[in-house]
């Protein structure tokens, strides 16, 4: 079975890795996180789905930065909201 994936895939050279750790929008307004994702495009952190405020997604919805990347420890797969389409890492 071929593995599908999508031309918004950063190359490995050009993904983005969190460096904060945490979700700025949620800290501004008193809210916490589930987990984290890392945009491909700009490089923002912000929340997951499993998230109350959902930050990650509204990020895509407002910018159309279609891939995150999991800021997880350990985690190293992605996302692309465009596509509908999850990309595994070397982990998965």
């Amino acid at each position: 079975m071929q593995e599908q994936t999508c031309a918004h895939i950063p190359a490995p050279e050009q993904i983005i890795v969190d460096q904060g750790g945490v979700c700025v929008d949620c800290i501004e307004m008193g809210s916490t996180w589930v987990h984290l994702r890392t945009c491909q495009t700009c490089g923002l952190t912000r929340c997951c789905d499993s998230s109350p405020q959902r930050h990650a997604t509204k990020h895509y919805h407002a910018s159309k930065h279609p891939v995150v990347r999991s800021a997880e420890p350990g985690e190293d797969w992605m996302w692309c909201y465009a596509d509908d389409l999850f990309v595994p890492g070397e982990e998965e």
